[in-house]
């Protein structure tokens, strides 16, 4: 073959190798679908006020739910949810809002902090908080003391410095306080008020600051909150920020950042975790319907800080969204 001939045939088979102008590319077959979740996860279960601890990867559940104790589920992606236990059975019932902590800096157990009833109870909000303690994150539980009463909504933070700070809502008045703590068990000095119902937002159905839980971020503490009445399709999250553990917190005026709108109905009592992307996820509830009641499920949507240093979150039902 002449040497010219050539050399247009082998151009000509490169050009017909490409992909022609604004042509699809090229099926890959073996490349894995995009993950995705849909609100409500666990659908069949009536599930509130979740907190996730995450321990070497794997995802361990809490949340309300049947009021005789606390299960715990498990997961590798924060999306797939198996019942694995009785984590924590308790005699008093009306167990609420359960947050575990895993003591890694000091004895390695994990600490459960409950809300249950109290002994002599008359009234809806005759709770405490208590601590049990546990070698496994599944339990069982020991209930070891009680650390507030006429309390609910605990959640221990540990600064980087090793101190601890415990988080609890007053039932009466619905006001958050901090309460330091000398160890997981031991409570040290007074507490103190650091959160209030001030906001048309949080009085909207009833005058409640509750379900604190701290975040720390780029030197700055986050004391997010859940607003107004639990039972009311407008409760919602918001946050207030100071450069102390103790405050005084200032509300971001943004607030709520998680609320009402189109079919999202109360999503609130969150937790945050890091997700298998080592990106930050909201793990909250939200209302099953408009009306005034406790019929909730759980949920899972991103929560980031902007380059201000704004929390900013995007709740979804019903879509399917990129799964962590």
């Amino acid at each position: 073959m002449p040497m010219r001939t050539l050399a247009i045939t082998l151009l000509l088979a490169v050009f017909a190798s490409r992909p022609a102008a604004g042509a699809e590319p090229a099926a890959t077959p073996d490349k894995a679908p995009a993950r995705t979740y849909r609100n409500p996860l666990l659908p069949d279960r009536e599930i509130a006020d979740p907190f996730v601890l995450r321990v070497d990867r794997k995802y361990y559940l809490y949340p309300t739910s049947d009021s005789r104790g606390y299960e715990v589920f498990a997961s590798d992606d924060l999306v797939h949810w198996e019942l694995k236990a009785r984590a924590f059975k308790d005699p008093r019932g009306g167990d609420w809002a359960p947050e575990v902590f895993h003591n890694k800096r000091g004895d390695g157990k994990f600490y459960l902090y409950y809300t249950d009833n109290m002994p002599e109870k008359h009234g809806l909000l005759d709770k405490q908080i208590g601590v049990a303690v546990s070698d496994s994150p599944l339990g069982p539980f020991e209930d070891k003391a009680v650390l507030a009463s006429r309390s609910i909504d605990a959640d221990l933070f540990q600064d980087e410095d090793g101190s601890l700070y415990l988080y609890v809502e007053l039932a009466g008045g619905f006001k958050i306080i901090v309460q330091p703590m000398a160890d997981p068990l031991t409570k040290k000095g007074e507490p103190k008020i650091v959160i209030r119902p001030t906001e048309e937002w949080e009085k909207r159905s009833g005058e409640v600051t509750e379900g604190p839980f701290m975040l720390k971020h780029k030197g700055t503490y986050y004391l997010t909150y859940s607003g107004t009445g639990a039972d009311s399709p407008n409760y919602g999250i918001g946050y207030a920020t100071f450069k102390s553990p103790t405050g005084p917190f200032v509300k971001y005026t943004g607030n709520p950042i998680a609320h009402r709108g189109g079919n999202i109905l109360g999503p609130g009592h969150h937790c945050i975790v890091t997700g298998p992307d080592e990106k930050l996820w909201l793990v909250y509830h939200q209302k099953w319907n408009a009306e005034r009641n406790f019929h909730r499920f759980l949920a899972i949507d991103p929560i980031w800080f902007d380059a201000d240093g704004v929390l900013h979150t995007r709740i979804s039902r019903g879509t399917d969204e990129p799964a962590p």
